[in-house]
């Protein structure tokens, strides 16, 4: 591994606790900053919280057969908490940091500007915000070409995407370093423009909408419907992302059923988007036209059907479903 970088988590809630999880793992030393001012009791109280939370999510770790417990103490002797009267030290020490304080747009900008002040120039400040926009909270820095977005998915130390968000003033070289940190931990991370829902917020709201709305009207139970997102929407999307299915099947496809949900239900919102026309229009309807959303030109379309097969039994296997033929008896 490359020279470890010194990272902070401002706040010392769950989000940093599970970041502190991650790049402890990864060999990295962590300081949790405790943002708040309390009395020394309310802040020993705080850190052991924090610390205890981190070793049980450790703990919970090794026993679902990630590591060897034994490795423990090593990885909590990476983590530290400080309080607020230490903050101006350790954001000066820090090469990365992520904030996290509560979702209030005057805390953040508080937070961020009094941290940013604190940071060295070359240091990169990321905020974890879920809802708020980056250049909303950017003109709040000292030096806003060193901040950007990114939205970690909860448990941080178990998803693997990580939602990058630069802003307007972004330097593209930090975007790409905060890119290069992420990924020698083990994450993916995705660029997104600074837009409410980054990607798989405002998907995910579309799909859980949907699925309550069917509970509401009784197309089947909560329980039904559940079994069909997990063995039949969410199997094939753990293989095959949302916009390679629409190619894998046909854009035409997708098009044709919109405008037959849209007229038998009477609802505007399973109307496609326009993109789908035009694709169609141009004749890019995906694996067999050789253009959708992806490019597959020059690629050896049997040998990706069959990895992409392939792929789906392997999670039929983890899901205990493949199962041998039936043979006539001998």
């Amino acid at each position: 591994m490359a020279s470890p970088e010194r990272i902070l988590c401002l706040g010392a809630g769950r989000m940093g606790r599970g970041i502190a999880v991650c790049f402890a793992y990864a060999g990295h030393e962590v300081t949790i900053l405790d943002f708040k001012q309390r009395d020394e009791a309310g802040f020993v109280a705080l850190a052991r919280a924090a610390l205890d939370e981190v070793r049980t999510t450790f703990a919970t770790l090794a026993g679902l057969g990630l590591f060897d417990a034994a490795h423990i103490p090593a990885l909590m002797a990476r983590v530290g908490v400080v309080p607020a009267g230490h903050a101006e030290a350790a954001l000066a020490e820090a090469d990365l940091v992520f904030e996290g304080v509560p979702e209030i747009l005057d805390v953040k900008r508080d937070a961020l500007a009094r941290a940013s002040a604190a940071m060295r120039a070359d240091a990169i400040l990321a905020s974890t915000t879920s809802t708020i926009l980056v250049d909303d909270l950017s003109p709040a820095l000292v030096n806003p070409a060193r901040f950007l977005n990114a939205h970690w998915l909860n448990p941080a130390y178990i998803v693997p995407l990580v939602e990058v968000s630069p802003g307007r003033a972004t330097a593209p070289e930090v975007t790409a370093r905060l890119n290069a940190i992420l990924e020698s931990i083990g994450k993916v991370p995705v660029v997104c423009a600074a837009t409410p829902g980054f990607i798989v917020p405002r998907i995910q709201a579309l799909a859980m909408n949907e699925a309550a709305r069917m509970v509401e009207e009784g197309v089947a139970s909560a329980a039904d419907i559940d079994k069909a997102v997990k063995y039949g929407f969410g199997f094939r999307f753990g293989v095959l992302g949302v916009l390679e299915f629409i190619d894998f099947g046909g854009g035409d496809i997708l098009y044709h059923a919109s405008r037959y949900l849209t007229e038998a239900l009477g609802n505007e919102r399973y109307a496609a988007p326009g993109i789908i026309a035009r694709n169609m229009a141009e004749g890019r309807t995906g694996i067999a036209t050789g253009q959708g959303f992806l490019d597959y030109e020059g690629m050896d379309i049997p040998a990706y059907r069959r990895a992409r097969l392939g792929a789906l039994l392997e999670r039929l296997r983890a899901e205990g479903l493949a199962r041998p033929p039936v043979l006539p008896e001998a």
